[in-house]
C-alpha cells in the first residue's frame, strides 16, 4: 500500500476510535502503535518509541502550560468572572444592547485571565445567561453570544493553544502571543458590532435595565483591577523581553492564586485543594495529548506519510489562495471532531512546510488556524462550549444555542477573510515589538 493510502487508512481508523469514545491521548498513541506494528512488525516497538513518547514532554517551554492552567483555574474558581461581568454591565448600561455587549467584553477580558474557552463560558455564562434572559434577551442569543465570546480564550494571550503550536512547530511562543492580540481584539469588535446592529434592528435597548450612579460604577472596580494588573504584568514581562513564557506564566499563576486567596478568601485548605486538583487534571490531560500526538507524528513520519503528502501537494499546480481555502476547510472539519490541542498537534507539523512553501507566514497561519479551532468549539459534535452552556441552561436546546451562535461564527469567518486581505493584522505587532524575524 502506498504511503498516501496508509495515511487515509490512519485517518479513518483514528476517527472510528475517537467516535467509540476513546480519550484523545490514548487514541493517538494507540493508533500510532497499531500501524507501526502492522506495517513494520513487532520489532518497531523497540525502536525509539519510549524516547519519542517521553521526549515529547521534555522542554522548558512545556512548563508554561501547567502554570497558565493554574492561573486560569485560580480565576475561574473565584468570583472574578461575575465581578468582571457586573463591572462592565454598570459601565455599559446605556448602550443599546449593553448587557449583550458587556457579556462579550467580560468574555474577552476573562479569556486573557484564564486562557480557557470552557472556563470562560462557565464563569461568565452562569451569571450572564440568566440575567439576559430575565431582561428579555432571547435564550439562543444569550447563550450563543457567551459561547462565541468564550472561544476568545484560545486566541487572546496568554493562550495555551498558541503554546502548543509553538512547541509543535518550534516557533517563538512570545511572538505567537503578541500575534494573537490584535486579531483577538478584532474578533471582539466584530462580535460587539453585530450585537449593536442586532440590538438596533430588534429593539433590544434597555428594557428596564437598571441605572447606576457613578459611585456604583466605581464601586465595582476594586475586585476587577487587581486581576487586570496581573494580565498587564504578564504581557509586559513577555513583550518586554523581561521573562520567558514559562517564567511569566509562573508569575501570573502565583499572582492570581494570591489574589484569589486575599480578595475572595480562597485560602482555606479545601479551596486550595480543589484548585490544585482541577488544574493538575487539566494539565495532565493536555500533556498526555502532547505525548500521544508526538508518537502519532513519529509514526506518520516513519511510514513516510507526512513526506508523501507534502510532496503530493507540492506537485499540485494550484493558486496559493485556493490551497489556503482547502486548508481552512480541512481545519474547520477537523475542529468539528477534535479539541483544538489535538488538531494543532496532529496537523501543524505536517501543514507548516506546505504553508511556508506557498509563501505564507507561519505566525499568521497560527492565528488563522486558531480562529478555525474557535469555530469548532461552538459546533457539534464535539463543540465543548455548547455542552458547557447547555449544562448552565439545561432548558435551552443545543440547536437553539447553535442558531444563536451562528452569526458569531460568520463574524469569525469574516475575521479569517480580513486576515487574508490584511495579514499585517497578525504580523505587525510582533515585528514592531520584537523586531522582524531573522534580524
Amino acid at each position: 500500500m502506498s504511503p498516501l493510502g496508509i495515511g487515509l487508512l490512519v485517518i479513518v481508523v483514528l476517527l472510528l476510535v475517537l467516535l467509540a469514545g476513546v480519550p484523545v491521548a490514548f487514541a493517538l498513541g494507540g493508533v500510532a502503535l497499531l500501524f507501526m506494528v502492522v506495517f513494520e512488525g513487532p520489532g518497531a516497538l523497540s525502536s525509539g518509541i519510549a524516547e519519542t513518547y517521553f521526549g515529547s514532554l521534555h522542554g522548558f517551554a512545556l512548563l508554561s502550560i501547567p502554570m497558565f492552567v493554574l492561573m486560569g483555574a485560580a480565576v475561574a474558581s473565584s468570583r472574578a468572572g461575575p465581578d468582571l461581568y457586573e463591572a462592565l454591565d454598570r459601565w455599559l448600561e446605556r448602550v443599546p444592547g449593553g448587557l449583550l455587549i458587556s457579556n462579550l467584553g467580560a468574555c474577552a477580558i476573562f479569556a486573557a485571565l484564564s486562557g480557557s474557552s470552557p472556563a470562560t463560558c462557565a464563569a461568565i455564562g452562569k451569571m450572564g445567561i440568566p440575567e439576559m434572559r430575565k431582561r428579555g434577551y432571547p435564550a439562543g442569543l444569550a447563550a450563543g453570544a457567551i459561547g462565541a465570546g468564550g472561544t476568545l480564550g484560545i486566541l487572546i494571550p496568554p493562550s495555551i493553544t498558541m503554546i502548543v503550536y509553538g512547541i509543535a512547530t518550534e516557533t517563538s511562543i512570545g511572538r505567537l502571543f503578541i500575534a494573537g492580540l490584535l486579531p483577538g481584539l478584532m474578533l471582539t469588535g466584530l462580535f460587539m458590532a453585530w450585537a449593536l446592529f442586532h440590538a438596533h434592528r430588534s429593539g433590544l435597548r434597555l428594557h428596564g435595565e437598571r441605572r447606576f450612579s457613578m459611585r456604583e460604577r466605581f464601586a465595582a472596580l476594586p475586585h476587577v483591577l487587581p486581576f487586570l494588573l496581573i494580565i498587564a504584568l504578564v504581557l509586559w514581562a513577555l513583550y518586554g523581553g523581561v521573562a520567558t513564557p514559562s517564567e511569566a506564566a509562573g508569575v501570573g499563576a502565583v499572582g492570581c492564586v494570591l489574589l484569589a486567596a486575599v480578595i475572595y478568601r480562597m485560602w482555606r485548605p479545601a479551596s486550595l485543594w480543589r484548585l490544585l486538583r482541577d488544574s493538575t487534571r487539566e494539565s495532565i490531560m493536555i500533556l498526555m495529548i502532547i505525548a500521544g500526538a508526538g508518537l502519532f507524528s513519529y509514526m506518520m513520519s516513519r511510514l513516510f506519510i507526512t513526506q508523501s503528502l507534502a510532496e503530493w501537494i507540492g506537485t499540485l499546480e494550484v493558486n496559493r489562495w485556493l490551497l489556503m481555502a482547502w486548508v481552512n476547510l480541512f481545519l474547520l472539519i477537523a475542529g468539528f471532531f477534535l479539541p483544538p490541542v489535538a488538531v494543532i498537534l496532529m496537523t501543524a507539523p505536517t501543514l507548516l512546510p506546505i504553508i511556508t512553501g506557498a509563501g505564507f507566514d507561519p505566525i499568521w497561519f497560527a492565528v488563522v488556524l486558531t480562529i478555525n479551532m474557535e469555530i469548532g468549539l461552538i459546533t457539534p459534535p464535539v463543540g465543548l462550549n455548547l455542552y458547557v452552556l447547555n449544562s448552565i441552561a439545561p432548558d435551552v436546546r443545543l440547536s437553539t444555542i447553535l442558531w444563536g451562535a451562528l452569526p458569531f461564527m460568520l463574524c469569525m469567518v469574516a475575521g479569517i477573510v480580513l486576515l487574508c486581505l490584511f495579514p499585517t493584522i497578525a504580523t505587525w505587532l510582533p515585528d514592531m515589538l520584537m523586531g522582524p524575524r531573522g534580524t
